[in-house]
Parts: structure tokens; C-alpha cells; sequence
């Protein structure tokens, strides 16, 4: 059965397609990229249609991850929550965004992301902190142990 996760952040420009193309090379690397189907939404309209953020985009590029360049921004529907097994906020903001949007998590879908990593904080806006690298290497640490 292919796991469906999506990852979701403010804009959909910085955290959430980094954390989108970060998963597909590690499901790649791992040869399971099969049993994943991955995307990355917005919880606010006011990146919608935009590509990836510069600065994430060289992030990704400086670490060797590939990322789709027509990527554009999208907002969270609220098909999405029957679409996906799991919904993988940045933010503590962002799950209350979702839960408006979707009505809810009656199933228990929606995470934090670094709960993945044994933490209960939120992974930091780069488009404000300016710091692409940090946000990264959390979002990197939260993936690989999403698959173990």
C-alpha cells in the first residue's frame, strides 16, 4: 500500500516543498520511492502559484537534492485530508490552519513535523530567519525518521 504524505507550511514556497523534494531523494536513495506518493500545500492563498523560493531552491541544489522547477504553490483543500494517510505541518500555526481547513483530524493524520524527530517544536520560518540551512537539516532529520 503506497503511504501518501503531504507536506504542509505557510506559503508553500520555503519549508514545505523543501521538506517534499527532501522526502522524494530519501525514498529514492532508498529505492522505496514506489511505496511513497508525496506532495507539499499551502495553508494561506498568498503564494499561490509560485515557485519554489530562491534561496530554497539553492539550498536544495547546494545539498544535491533535485527539485522540480515548475513547482507552484498550492493551497490545503479539504479533499486533501482523505487524500493523504499523514499531513506534516512546519508549524504549530500551520496545524491549526489545516484543522480549520479540513474540518478537523478525526483519524489522526495531521503531525508536527519535528514530533518525527522526538521534538515538540516547530521547524522556523527561513523566509523570515533568513537561515535555509537550519530549516533543512530539521526538516532532513524529521524525514529520515519518518522512515525507519
Amino acid at each position: 500500500m503506497v503511504k501518501r504524505i503531504l507536506f504542509v507550511c505557510h506559503g508553500n514556497i520555503c519549508r514545505s516543498p523543501m521538506a517534499e523534494f527532501i522526502m522524494k531523494a530519501l525514498v529514492k536513495s532508498r529505492g522505496v520511492e514506489d511505496e511513497y506518493y508525496i506532495e507539499s500545500a499551502a495553508v494561506s492563498s498568498e503564494e499561490i502559484g509560485s515557485h519554489i523560493y530562491p534561496p530554497a531552491r539553492r539550498c536544495l541544489s547546494q545539498h544535491g537534492v533535485w527539485f522540480d522547477p515548475d513547482k507552484t504553490a498550492r493551497k490545503v483543500q479539504p479533499s486533501d485530508y482523505s487524500r493523504f494517510d499523514r499531513l506534516v505541518c512546519m508549524d504549530s500555526s500551520n496545524v491549526r490552519r489545516l484543522l480549520s481547513i479540513t474540518g478537523g483530524d478525526p483519524d489522526g493524520k495531521v503531525h508536527l513535523m519535528m514530533s518525527y524527530a522526538g521534538e515538540g517544536r516547530d521547524v522556523a520560518d527561513p523566509w523570515y530567519t533568513g537561515d535555509f540551512e537550519t530549516a533543512f537539516q530539521d526538516i532532513l532529520r524529521a524525514c529520515e525518521s519518518m522512515l525507519v
